[in-house]
């Protein structure tokens, strides 16, 4: 399923890559979309891992840095059968976790700095259960590919905003620029990578939330994660956490109020508590 999935939201993120080289550059601008789209895909298929922790300003930690966090994934990679991955860093206050990867052979499970200091152990067994299993469930590659294609739609509408600015894009039959197709391009492109995002996140939180309870045999631990994370999100901004990025986390990075809230790419906290411990 999630290879379906995979497939079907790389080709509607490329078909609408191609539509706005369409709408910006006629004819050739498709073809040139085309190419790019054909190039981005093979890149987010095999490396939207990297991708995704350059994004972050990521780095590797060894085991004499963060012996505990080493203990703990062994622990757990142990338990579910399969391999112990890529452990890296984020400098950010924040506390906030993610896994990336295309498969579990080549995962890698990503904490900040922030999470490492307010969570005890109990509590971080709990967020890297749940990380390792969106790896074990294998949902790490579809959201990495979303996260790196949302990415490079959202610089094409930036492109677009700027190409309004200085004349450029699609021109009308009087040689000037077409300011109705053009608005389109910017607004539509970066919902319509935000709703392919929000297609495939919420269900999968609430399962990799259930996994990492019984991997732990304590659903009390993660719930109690949970709530330290949404409380400290609404403290501390993160840095480098942008739109198109934010599903990979286990807690969203920014709150959103009013209609922003409706298109937040994670379940609310209190209902993923209530399903943990049933209350």
């Amino acid at each position: 399923m999630n290879a379906l999935k995979t497939a079907f939201f790389l080709g509607l993120l490329s078909a609408l890559i191609v539509a706005m080289g369409g709408l910006f550059g006629g004819p050739n601008g498709m073809y040139v979309a085309l190419g790019v789209a054909a190039v981005m895909n093979f890149f987010a298929y095999w490396f939207s891992d990297r991708i995704v922790l350059a994004m972050h300003r990521a780095q590797p930690i060894a085991r004499e840095q963060a012996p505990q966090l080493y203990e703990i994934l062994e622990r757990l990679t142990a338990r579910a059968g399969i391999p112990m991955p890529r452990v890296y860093v984020l400098p950010e206050e924040a506390p906030n976790a993610f896994a990336t990867g295309r498969d579990p052979q080549h995962a890698a499970v990503a904490v900040t700095h922030g999470i490492l200091r307010i969570l005890n152990a109990e509590e971080l067994e709990g967020v890297l259960a749940h990380e390792l299993s969106h790896v074990k469930n294998r949902d790490i590659l579809i959201s990495s590919i979303a996260a790196t294609l949302a990415a490079a739609v959202m610089v094409l509408a930036n492109m677009a905003r700027f190409a309004a600015i200085f004349g450029g894009g699609n021109r009308d039959d009087r040689g000037g620029t077409n300011p109705i197709a053009l608005l389109a391009g910017i607004i539509l492109a970066p919902i319509a990578a935000t709703l392919i995002q929000l297609s495939v996140s919420r269900a999968r939180e609430y399962q990799a939330d259930a996994s990492g309870a019984d991997l732990t045999h304590n659903p009390y631990g993660l719930a109690n994660a949970l709530q330290k994370l949404e409380d400290a999100s609404r403290r501390i901004p993160m840095q480098t956490a942008g739109p198109a990025s934010s599903h990979l986390f286990i807690v969203k990075p920014f709150t959103g109020e009013a209609l922003a809230s409706l298109f937040s790419t994670h379940p609310p906290i209190r209902e993923r508590i209530r399903r943990l411990t049933g209350r």
